[in-house]
């Protein structure tokens, strides 16, 4: 039988969310600490951005947020050397639950995704572009964008410290299940741009460039939160 990752991931985000609705109706009947706001600065691999947390009660707590950065970085992909702006821009919500009242939280929740990443190459010599060699006149400037799903189901651990007022720190690490990103445009600058031979092999890299994407469809989270609880 086929083994369908993703979806097997998809199953686990379902099964870990609904565990979480149990425990907050539990969470809701308990006698514990009322409601207190956090608010705080994010920084991790989403970005760095602002945090606004409720924590409802010592059981159940959720967390809102908004990150962005940018960086960039060089790579190559058959002989052909890129450079990669990465730029990330995300938003979202998690679910927190707290199962022995204090710090440590099983979190759930989504995230509407716009990372994206720009690639460009300027060759200084021939390179090879599909099946052909090409001189640099001929390519010019390689200019592609890879895009990911807008919506991304997310599932991390962490330490969100005890219920109290005051200074608070946490923590979570995780995963975003945001899919393999689509390599959608791919165009060259040079003189052979507007020739028929060029321009399907232009197409072969670009597809070459997609199977080196298609193996990461996971975005680790690590986030690292400082704030204050009201």
């Amino acid at each position: 039988m086929p083994i369908n990752r993703q979806g097997d991931f998809m199953r686990i985000v379902a099964i870990a969310l609904a565990s979480m609705l149990a425990l907050s109706a539990n969470a809701a009947l308990a006698q514990d600490t009322g409601p207190r706001i956090t608010a705080a600065v994010t920084a991790g691999t989403l970005g760095i951005g602002p945090e606004l947390g409720l924590r409802l009660s010592d059981r159940l707590g959720m967390r809102a947020n908004a990150t962005f950065l940018n960086f960039g970085g060089d790579f190559s992909s058959d002989d052909v050397d890129y450079h990669g702006d990465v730029k990330l821009n995300s938003y979202g919500m998690m679910v927190d639950v707290y199962p022995f009242g204090g710090g440590f939280r099983v979190s759930g929740g989504a995230r509407i995704n716009r990372n994206r990443v720009n690639v460009l190459a300027t060759p200084t010599g021939a390179v090879e572009i599909g099946d052909t060699t090409y001189t640099a006149a001929q390519i010019g400037t390689l200019a592609g964008r890879a895009d990911v799903k807008k919506f991304a189901p997310a599932l991390t651990f962490g330490w969100g410290s005890g219920n109290h007022k005051g200074f608070m720190f946490g923590f979570e690490g995780g995963v975003l299940f945001q899919g393999a990103a689509r390599l959608g445009t791919f165009t060259a600058s040079g003189t052979a741009s507007a020739d028929q031979r060029f321009r399907a092999d232009l197409e072969r890299e670009r597809l070459s460039l997609q199977s080196d994407i298609d193996r990461v469809k996971l975005f680790p989270i690590a986030q690292t939160s400082i704030g204050w609880r009201f």
